[in-house]
């Protein structure tokens, strides 16, 4: 058995600090990661440039084209709510393609955010397939709405708006599709495992209401390293059986 999970599923509300633990665990060789975080060779599966290409290519179709948008209206909101369903099925499905070649060395780590209004997050997990849930791990970085919206505002590039760590929200879009999800709901039932079907899933909650992604550093890495830990303390038994 390898010493390092093979799929963390990372999940928080936007801006929450999902971007910036990516990036603190990718400074670290791969040794190193492997033997204090249990995270191998990172590979990511992040439905945000799915979601951006969506709006590109409605752009072109309207404007170049002069065809009917076909996934998102002229305020980029979905034009069917099951397109967040599609979103996951596309992640599962990049996962699967990848698998071929990866070995047990490497970590997959597929990140998303979901709100109550399009579903949630037992929404999205029912949508991953057993392939994927049968050797995951749930990470899930907890902030308040109020301090989603200030990272939001905070890391807005408007000359970057593609970008992973500096694309925002409006505020109505915050308020519209993060407000409310359902995490405490999803996991009322069992302090360790998510129920989604007949599997059960490890899962940690890492606090950040503090916001100790921003600055990194020692103060987050050691946070990391606990949280990790935890999760690895359930993973592990589970993954033997």
């Amino acid at each position: 058995m390898s010493d390092t999970f093979p799929v963390l599923i990372l999940n928080a509300r936007p801006a929450a600090g999902k971007s910036e633990i990516i990036h603190a665990l990718n400074q670290i060789p791969t040794l190193e990661r492997s033997a204090r975080f249990h995270i191998g060779e990172m590979h990511i599966f992040d439905d945000f440039p799915m979601l951006w290409s969506w709006f590109e290519e409605d752009r072109l179709l309207e404007q170049v084209f002069h065809r009917p948008r076909l996934y998102t209206s002229i305020d980029r909101y979905f034009l069917y709510d099951d397109l967040w369903h599609l979103l996951i099925c596309r992640l599962a499905l990049e996962y699967e393609k990848w698998q071929r070649d990866a070995d047990d060395s490497q970590t997959a780590i597929i990140e998303f955010s979901r709100g109550a209004n399009h579903g949630g997050y037992r929404a999205a997990y029912s949508h991953l397939g057993e392939t994927i849930l049968s050797r995951s791990s749930c990470f899930f970085v907890q902030v308040s709405y109020e301090e989603s919206l200030r990272k939001n505002r905070a890391r807005y590039n408007p000359d970057r708006p593609d970008s992973i760590l500096e694309h925002g929200l409006s505020n109505e879009k915050m308020e519209r599709l993060y407000r409310q999800d359902d995490w405490d709901q999803f996991t009322s039932d069992d302090p360790d495992y998510l129920r989604v079907g007949n599997l059960r899933i490890p899962y940690v909650t890492f606090q950040n209401e503090d916001d100790v992604t921003t600055a990194g550093g020692d103060a987050l890495l050691e946070r990391l390293e606990a949280a990790f830990d935890h999760l690895w303390g359930l993973y592990r038994p589970q993954a033997a059986v």
